[in-house]
């Protein structure tokens, strides 16, 4: 028992799945998940990227984010297109839609981020985030 209690990853997965819950009731009524929201966000952000480089920035594993993307090219938010940099390459581009359903998103989203930082408390969900971006960039491979 007390070796659960004490499980880094397990506390870190429910806390995800928890949290993930409350961002997708507020973004419901927009038909994205936070995921989806994510990857638009990130798309809109950034400009176009390659599966494996938006895979690597957003710490997805690469089939992961295609199960996620394929909803989104199918109802026409983001699409697959030759990189101008290099014709050999694919990169994902969010489209006119996919920014409009994003821009609606974004309300939701913001919704949902005020109800967790009234919940959690702003001081502590600054400091939460800080944190979780420190174990992102924590190289635990050479750790172990």
């Amino acid at each position: 028992m007390a070796m659960t209690q004490n499980c880094n990853c397990l506390a870190l997965r429910q806390a995800a799945r928890y949290v993930t819950q409350h961002y997708d009731q507020y973004l419901a009524s927009t038909g994205l998940r936070s995921t989806q929201f994510s990857i638009l966000a990130r798309l809109r952000r950034e400009g176009p990227m390659t599966i494996n480089e938006l895979a690597a920035d957003l710490v997805m594993d690469r089939t992961t984010l295609g199960r996620n993307v394929l909803p989104l090219q199918r109802d026409g938010l983001v699409e697959i297109t030759t990189s101008k940099r290099d014709r050999r390459r694919k990169e994902l581009r969010v489209t006119e839609s996919g920014a409009q359903r994003l821009a609606s998103a974004t309300e939701a989203w913001a919704r949902a981020q005020q109800s967790f930082e009234s919940a959690f408390g702003k001081a502590k969900s600054g400091e939460l985030r800080g944190l979780l971006r420190d174990v992102v960039t924590t190289d635990l491979q050479r750790a172990g």
